[in-house]
């Protein structure tokens, strides 16, 4: 299954608590939490590119299943991470004591992020 395409931002879950506990300021997370976010990711077999644009605020970044990469969090910080595939239509990865899991279901794709007993969830629908 591809994940490659285009995702509106449907709905979160926790999305204030969970920035507070990263560090974002509160003015950011006042701006960012009633915008609809696009999703764009390209997949090129076990390579992939993801685009987020949030208003005026663009990420981007690259990764290969299994291989260590550095990836740009919400809060501008480049961790290193490596993602792994579970089954056909799952990405999860760790980064800094943060479990990322993906997963996609025909033209739904939900990111569920975990830090300790903080759960953040995004729903976004192919578009």
């Amino acid at each position: 299954m591809s994940f490659t395409g285009k995702y509106e931002l449907q709905s979160q879950e926790n999305f204030e608590p969970f920035m507070k506990a990263l560090g974002l300021p509160d003015d950011q997370i006042q701006k960012g939490k009633d915008i609809k976010s696009i999703s764009e990711i390209v997949q090129d077999g076990k390579k992939f590119k993801v685009t987020v644009t949030t208003g005026s605020k663009v990420m981007h970044n690259e990764f290969t299943i299994g291989e260590e990469c550095e990836i740009e969090m919400l809060t501008g910080e480049k961790v290193k991470a490596v993602f792994q595939m579970e089954g056909n239509n799952k990405l999860v990865a760790n980064l800094k004591g943060l479990k990322s899991v993906t997963e996609l279901n025909g033209d739904t794709i939900t990111n569920t992020m975990t830090m300790g007993d903080l759960t953040y969830k995004r729903i976004s629908k192919r578009i």
